[in-house]
């Protein structure tokens, strides 16, 4: 995915944490790599769905299925992350 593009997707995701995104991406290998995948995913269901043919495809709904997990996941650490942050 283009930086760009890429840096457009991650600022609407979770705005409120984009300081702490950009710290644990470079500082957390986990955080990383799930965010990492998230882009990943983000990418491979943006491309299926540019091909009508793909449109009714459970291979997508799959992807956006794992892609939510994903999110979910990144979401938690974030939140845990920013909890222990204001305990400090």
């Amino acid at each position: 995915m283009k930086t760009k593009e890429c840096n457009k997707k991650v600022k609407k995701m979770f705005p409120e944490h984009q300081e702490l995104i950009h710290k644990l991406r470079h500082d957390d290998p986990h955080f990383a790599k799930i965010f990492e995948s998230h882009q990943e995913l983000d990418k491979e269901i943006t491309q299926l769905e540019l091909n009508p043919v793909n449109l009714i495809n459970d291979d997508i709904e799959s992807r956006k299925r794992k892609k939510l997990k994903i999110k979910d996941e990144i979401y938690k650490i974030l939140r845990r992350t920013a909890q222990v942050g204001d305990l400090s």
